[in-house]
């Protein structure tokens, strides 16, 4: 069970997953061991299942980013997540429910390169492609209660 002293340190790790064991027991009202505790008992029970850091993909000259839909042709649905997952530039897939199998995040320098990485899909599969303008909500939690 989750209760409200958890929710208030997953809250403020997601704020910011680098805070002190110190500053969570600020924000808490708990030790620092205690803080430790219940963070590991989190950990133990698969509620926190990492700590991680944002780094903006255009620092590495990744200027467009798309939300790619995927419907694998006829029996392509394997060879298609493999490909899916050797192309380095989808960070991100899920696989789902409806006519379209997979949806992607793909990073890409450029509309040439945005061609270049679809058509080694091409053979196996059909894509539709929007490229993204801006983020209105960042990635965050549902409600925890």
């Amino acid at each position: 069970m989750i209760d409200e002293i958890d929710q208030i340190l997953i809250a403020a790790l997601m704020e910011d997953s680098r805070r002190s064991l110190k500053a969570l027991a600020q924000i808490s009202g708990l030790s620092s061991p205690s803080v430790a505790q219940r963070l590991r008992k989190l950990e133990e029970r698969a509620v926190l299942t990492g700590y991680t850091i944002e780094v903006d993909p255009r620092a590495f000259g990744y200027q467009f980013q798309a939300i790619v839909r995927i419907r694998p042709l006829p029996g392509k649905l394997h060879e298609v997540e493999r490909r899916i997952q050797a192309i380095a530039q989808f960070t991100e897939c899920d696989k789902v429910t409806g006519e379209d199998c997979f949806i992607a995040r793909l990073h890409v320098r450029s509309m040439d390169q945005l061609d270049s990485l679809l058509d080694e899909l091409n053979t196996c599969a059909e894509t539709n492609t929007a490229i993204i303008k801006k983020n209105p909500v960042k990635r965050r939690l549902p409600p925890m209660s």
